[in-house]
């Protein structure tokens, strides 16, 4: 294969493109695709407790299947409604808003503040699903558990159990209107100002990881189905991987900076006459970070998460 194929590959723009109008689905579907991978690791780590490595196995597998169920039917909707906007901005949003997006490029698509604007719904999706999922998690953990390990959860009185009801009202049109009522407002444009030439598309995604994170432990300790005794190595896991995780994919991301800027300086010399180029170039933004991540924290964390948890949930011996 020619090299210069990979940059015409229809696979890799489809790809971009699908990490470009819809982050967080990719970033859920990623995780889906690590996933298989991960539970094995955990359960293959040397010298912890094999009750500790079930959980955090278990956890692993219901994380990633409620995350990916759970975007993929909030963020479609989403997806359609902010694409709305970048086919006829003028219908949503206002003639000053367009102009200061725009910031001098010859088309909005090619702005990178309209880019921070539009990927604060796309990726930002995380913050509103992290507290359900994290509840969802917990509650199928008792399950998997004794389905898989036959360890059954603590007899202990129920806890609530969430229910989630409740549909968008009115249309992609009206959510394209209420997205673009949000970035005509002075605080997205601020925002956009400050931060669009940052490495954003990684801010949110670390951000919302650590949310997510933070959420789970918080529903963890909160459980009354798994055991208590497994509480602080199953929490220690999650901080663990998520901070190694999130340090990691900046430190790789700065390695690989050179590498990255020849692949787009070639990407755009062979799609220069692309009319998708400013979208394929977005999700290159999107789609590096993610990757990283999910390489980090589906293959290369989890073995060291799960073993250093399990020593530092043990109790002090004098």
């Amino acid at each position: 294969m020619k090299v210069q194929s990979i940059y015409s590959s229809k696979i890799l723009k489809k790809g971009l493109e699908f990490a470009a109008t819809n982050g967080a689905l990719f970033a859920a579907s990623a995780s889906l695709a690590f996933s298989t991978i991960r539970p094995l690791i955990i359960l293959a780590t040397p010298e912890t407790d094999k009750e500790n490595r079930q959980y955090a196995s278990t956890k692993a597998m219901a994380s990633t299947v409620i995350g990916y169920l759970m975007m993929l039917g909030i963020s479609l909707p989403v997806a359609r409604a902010v694409k709305n906007i970048d086919k006829n901005p003028e219908k949503y949003l206002k003639a000053s808003t367009i102009k200061a997006l725009k910031a001098g490029e010859k088309t909005l698509d090619a702005s990178k503040k309209y880019s921070f604007a539009t990927q604060l719904f796309k990726l930002g999706l995380g913050f509103l699903v992290a507290a359900p999922k994290a509840i969802l998690t917990c509650a199928l953990i008792p399950p998997i558990m004794k389905k898989l390990f036959g360890i059954t959860p603590e007899d202990k009185a129920n806890t609530n159990t969430p229910t989630f009801t409740g549909a968008a009202k009115g249309g992609i049109n009206k959510l394209s209107k209420f997205l673009g009522n949000i970035i005509d407002t002075k605080t997205v444009q601020n925002m956009a100002e400050k931060f669009h030439d940052t490495r954003f598309e990684q801010h949110i995604i670390s951000i919302t990881d650590i949310f997510a994170t933070g959420a789970f432990i918080s529903q963890t300790a909160k459980s009354k189905k798994i055991k208590e005794d497994r509480k602080k190595a199953l929490i220690y896991n999650s901080a663990i991987a998520t901070g190694l995780s999130v340090s990691g994919m900046y430190l790789i991301d700065s390695l690989t900076k050179k590498p990255t800027e020849k692949f787009v300086e070639n990407f755009t010399r062979v799609n220069k006459n692309s009319q998708k180029l400013n979208t394929y170039l977005e999700g290159i933004r999107v789609a590096k970070p993610l990757i990283i991540l999910g390489a980090m924290y589906y293959i290369v964390i989890p073995l060291l998460s799960t073993f250093f948890a399990d020593k530092f949930a043990k109790p002090n011996k004098d």
